[in-house]
């Protein structure tokens, strides 16, 4: 994770990026990031620092891997 964070935050349009862990359950991690504009997010889903990162985590996993696109409401 370390890794990825600094070139993350770097990227054009990345407004903010963040780890955490659930409180109820200690085992439950989450990765928050908010975007200028949903291309911004396609071009960083892209980059060779986030398919790194993918594949480094997804065999830490217990389920299938899961991403959401969310859009604030107020």
């Amino acid at each position: 994770m370390n890794e990825a964070q600094e070139p993350v935050r770097e990227e054009p349009g990345c407004l903010a990026f963040g780890a955490f862990r659930s409180v109820r359950d200690p085992d439950e991690f989450y990765i928050h990031s908010r975007w200028r504009d949903r291309a911004a997010f396609e071009r960083h889903a892209e980059l060779p620092h986030t398919v790194r990162f993918l594949a480094s985590v997804e065999p830490l996993l217990d389920h299938a891997f899961k991403a959401s696109l969310t859009e604030q409401l107020w």
